[in-house]
């Protein structure tokens, strides 16, 4: 494990020598390439949920409204009307998290560091209850424009820390959607994805605890509309994961 260690630090030096990269929130220079496009100094500064925060159990939000020997009471009341049974996240969209998320749009990479934390997220409570992963489907149309899903890339990173079956065939967005506009609100962004996925294969679902993943949850409309179909085609519960909250 020390040779393994020393040789990534080394292949980290080499990498920071010949390619210099600047942290993407700070500015200044990223020493290890397992932190991705943030230096450590900006991951230790951005907040990391550890599962022992005071939260709306079903949709993730953070509250100070109870104590946390209650922590399964806690209800915002927000998100009663969504469809997935609970929904997590790495954390808040800030700091080292929000950079890493701009990034894996643009490229088709996780940092070894992020995927750690996408992992352990994944191995908390409720979500330690999934059967199969699945990420969020982009359009045809999208995926070509893009050329990959950053949600399938989570989705593979999740199998091989979950060591849990990927489908990227199940669930299909079937109708493009433009872009949410500012000030919209959740009735608004549901409307805008409402009828958007079908699931082709229900037999691959049926009876499974689906892990539904994204990168970002803003709204909740998105995977709320998602995990309303998976469920009406046969799943048993959807739990949602996302790298941010935004």
């Amino acid at each position: 494990m020390f040779l393994t260690h020393a040789t990534r630090r080394f292949y980290d030096a080499l990498l920071t020598l010949s390619y210099p990269q600047s942290c993407a929130v700070c500015s200044c220079s990223v020493e290890e390439r397992r932190f991705g496009v943030a230096c450590e100094e900006c991951w230790d500064a951005t907040r990391i949920l550890s599962g022992a925060e005071t939260i709306c159990w079903k949709c993730g939000l953070l509250s100070d409204e109870v104590s946390p020997a209650r922590l399964d009471e806690v209800r915002c009341r927000h998100c009663e009307t969504q469809s997935f049974t609970a929904a997590r996240a790495v954390g808040p969209y800030e700091g080292a998290l929000r950079a890493s998320v701009l990034e894996l749009k643009r490229q088709p990479h996780i940092s070894q560091y992020l995927e750690t934390l996408v992992v352990a997220a994944a191995k908390r409570e409720p979500l330690n209850r999934s059967t199969r992963i699945i990420p969020v489907p982009l359009h045809a149309k999208r995926l070509r424009a893009r050329g990959f899903n950053q949600a399938s890339l989570l989705a593979q990173a999740l199998s091989r820390g979950r060591r849990l079956p990927i489908d990227e065939v199940s669930l299909v967005r079937v109708s493009s959607t433009e872009k949410y506009r500012a000030g919209l609100d959740v009735k608004g962004r549901h409307d805008t994805v409402a009828g958007a996925f079908e699931v082709s294969h229900p037999r691959l679902i049926a009876n499974e605890n689906i892990l539904l993943v994204d990168d970002v949850f803003t709204t909740g409309a998105t995977v709320s509309t998602c995990a309303e179909t998976l469920l009406a085609a046969g799943a048993k519960t959807v739990f949602v994961l996302t790298i941010c909250r935004a």
